[in-house]
């Protein structure tokens, strides 16, 4: 028997809080029904019932004229890797935050330098949100984001010593690690799973490459 009306839990390839009506391309998502009638509301500049139920009417009627093709973003919600990256991004916010300050006004100047840590993930949603998460933390900022390598370049404050360049990739990678496990698919996480690729190694000293 044909369904005109097919709920997630019939069919996996759903996106979560959305119905299917009929042909495959007929699906109404409802938090976009619910944006569209917002929008519907504030056009009017008038919260009532009447406005509010002729905004969801047309936009029903827009999602199943005008439907948008299936798109798939790579995002998924894992609540335990999400808590887990707040907690970490927290911790190392204060941590790194005492450590620039104590740089400073105790410790004597340190030498800056721009390091390149390759990454496991290689999507773009990966790769902007790993980014954006070592951006957040103190004493060290992305530069650029290299996407045909998978790379980002990090401006470090601490480049004095091997080791500080050693701990300031490790961090990278456990961050890239964390965003991943909250957000990434499962291909994904089982890359980060994975040991971290070999970084670059700078030619020695006076010649170029």
């Amino acid at each position: 028997m044909r369904r005109w009306i097919t709920l997630p839990n019939r069919n996996a390839e759903l996106p979560p809080l959305s119905c299917q009506f009929g042909s495959r391309r007929r699906v109404l998502d409802l938090p976009l029904i619910a944006w569209l009638t917002t929008i519907w509301v504030l056009l009017w500049s008038s919260l009532n019932w009447a406005n509010v139920l002729t905004g969801v009417l047309v936009a029903v009627a827009v999602c199943l004229a005008f439907p948008l093709p299936r798109v798939d973003l790579g995002l998924r919600l894992h609540p335990w890797g999400i808590v887990l990256l707040v907690g970490y991004l927290l911790y190392d916010m204060y941590t790194s935050g005492v450590k620039v300050t104590r740089q400073i006004f105790v410790d004597h100047p340190h030498r800056a330098a721009v390091i390149a840590v390759p990454l496991r993930c290689r999507s773009d949603l990966m790769l902007a949100a790993t980014a954006v998460a070592v951006s957040n933390v103190p004493g060290g900022s992305v530069v650029e984001v290299r996407r045909a390598t998978a790379t980002v370049f990090l401006h470090v404050l601490d480049a004095d010593r091997p080791a500080a360049l050693d701990a300031a990739r490790r961090s990278v990678w456990r961050l890239e690690e964390l965003t991943v496990r909250a957000f990434g698919t499962r291909d994904e996480i089982a890359r980060v799973a994975e040991p971290p690729p070999p970084t670059p190694q700078p030619p020695p000293a006076g010649m170029t490459s």
